[in-house]
């Protein structure tokens, strides 16, 4: 039967092993790291996981790759996204490694500009307002596109109180801007 799939009982039984235990590696890998090894703090953390379940998926699969190598790669992924994630303190690796949260929205006013060199369309915006239970454009404080790519609506009642600056920090198109919307 096995023969049928394109493969012996024993390239299937080592498939099998080889996948149970690349997952047990990056499992203890995690363990040691802690709870950032997935998160979408950065693109860098985006790319570091989409690399390390690209080297399971080779390490599982392909039985030209021993399962050594695609532990010692998953190890080095996880020591470069630890790198990264300290270097991140000092502004230089930041500004290396991160991209720029930028404004793509201040009260009910599209930046178009932002949205341009954000690649972001009117309509996604619209989208992540209505995620954000938006029901009126006067709620709207400002909508940020963040440095993982995700957009930050940040709202309120019309009579609510205006956001923080703290909150905006660093956040490209804000520097030219002193009318964000109070409630």
């Amino acid at each position: 039967m096995a023969e049928h799939l394109g493969a012996s009982w024993s390239v299937l039984g080592w498939t099998i092993v080889n996948g149970i235990a690349i997952y047990v590696v990056v499992i203890v890998l995690v363990r040691i790291q802690g709870l950032r090894s997935f998160a979408k703090m950065s693109s860098f953390d985006f790319a570091a996981t989409v690399a390390v379940g690209s080297v399971m998926a080779t390490t599982a699969a392909s039985s030209d790759i021993p399962l050594a190598t695609g532990a010692a790669a998953v190890g080095a992924l996880f020591l470069a996204q630890i790198a990264v994630a300290t270097g991140r303190r000092w502004a230089a690796v930041r500004s290396v490694v991160d991209n720029e949260p930028m404004l793509l929205m201040v009260g009910s006013e599209l930046l178009h500009d932002n949205l341009r060199r954000g690649q972001v369309t009117e309509d996604d915006v619209k989208a992540k307002l209505r995620e954000a239970n938006v029901l009126t454009l006067d709620q709207v404080r400002v909508v940020v596109l963040e440095t993982t790519g995700d957009i930050s609506v940040l709202h309120g009642d019309a009579d609510g109180p205006a956001v923080e600056r703290y909150l905006l920090d660093g956040v490209r198109g804000l520097e030219e801007r002193d009318d964000l919307p109070a409630g």
